[in-house]
């Protein structure tokens, strides 16, 4: 097999998060579902992004959040998704490449805007996200670079993008590259509305086109309908090469094969913001995993980037994640 350009390239949507900090009272006042992950439409996008406190706006999406986390660990990293040739594509492209991360992707020169993210955090840590998906899930077969994906040791797809039909066949397509060229296909579920969804169309692509699934616990126990985490476990590790499943403050449970690794939540002094916790503890692991380490340190690593990216306000981390890991690895 030839030697890898790319340790992970990832899959998905191509958004700009705005995060700001906000009461419960607004939460309620604009009628927003919180602690969950809403799609809008551009007007109640313009509308909330217009009442929402002035905050942080920065690259994000969940698979491009977890390229990021690659590449702050010391990993190389690469993304493909779909923005427009308008100035959130342009502030998305800079912040991606700024942090190290591979975008080459050709922005759209018509049709829907970039995406954004409108996220709102309450006093709690509890991140409601309202979503306008522009430009992003117009991302076709046509978009996915062959050499790209054949030349990374994992291609990593977010569950957030399985809707879209065009989506669909640029992720199908990018896992035949991929197993094609002997490297390895990872998916993480994303959200539970995601697996609510797309429920038969998950199963179908964990059992039979993904090595290594990334999923909390709810997504789990939705995704196989059962109510016991250690049965969802039972089912998955049969499905799989690798599962690593996350659990909040009970922390993870990796399976991989006869290893069942079972690792505690990392440290953290406060809970200020949960946004992109399951993104980092995928980049950690896969970070470890693409390194050659143990499926043990894999979860370790992943808990460490997750336990530092809610600690503060945003999905990118606020120290170097290479050097934290570094010494709570010793």
């Amino acid at each position: 097999m030839q030697q890898a350009r790319l340790d992970v390239v990832g899959i998905g949507n191509a958004i700009v998060d705005v995060i700001s900090s906000v009461e419960d009272a607004f939460i309620g006042a604009h009628g927003l579902n919180k602690g969950a992950m809403t799609l809008i439409d551009s007007a109640t996008a313009d509308q909330l992004y217009d009442a929402m406190p002035s905050g942080t706006e920065m690259s994000g999406g969940s698979a491009a959040n977890t390229m990021a986390g690659i590449a702050g660990l010391g990993g190389r990293a690469g993304f493909i998704g779909k923005v427009r040739d308008d100035q959130l594509g342009r502030i998305f492209r800079h912040d991606v490449g700024a942090v190290g991360v591979e975008f080459t992707t050709p922005p759209a020169d018509g049709g829907a805007p970039t995406a954004r993210c409108l996220i709102a955090v309450t006093p709690d840590a509890q991140r409601t996200m309202n979503t306008y998906l522009g430009a992003c899930i117009e991302l076709t077969p046509d978009d996915v670079d062959a050499d790209v994906i054949a030349g990374a040791q994992v291609t990593y797809m977010e569950g957030y993008l399985w809707d879209p039909p065009q989506a669909k066949q640029a992720f199908l397509k990018a896992g035949q590259i991929a197993h094609d060229a002997g490297r390895s296909v990872a998916l993480t579920l994303s959200d539970g509305f995601c697996v609510d969804r797309h429920r038969d169309e998950f199963r179908d692509l964990v059992a039979n086109h993904v090595d290594i699934l990334f999923a909390n616990e709810d997504e789990i126990l939705s995704l196989y309908q059962v109510d016991e985490f250690d049965a969802a476990l039972q089912i998955v590790r049969a499905q799989v090469r690798i599962a690593a499943l996350t659990r909040s403050a009970k922390g993870s449970v990796v399976v991989g094969g006869d290893e069942v690794h079972v690792l505690d939540a990392e440290p953290v002094d406060r809970v200020v913001d949960t946004t992109g916790a399951g993104d980092l503890y995928a980049a950690g692991f896969l970070h470890g995993l693409t390194q050659g380490r143990g499926l043990h340190d894999c979860g370790r690593i992943g808990g460490i980037a997750a336990a530092e990216i809610i600690s503060h306000i945003g999905a990118r981390p606020a120290v170097s994640l290479a050097k934290l890991v570094a010494d709570r690895m010793d």
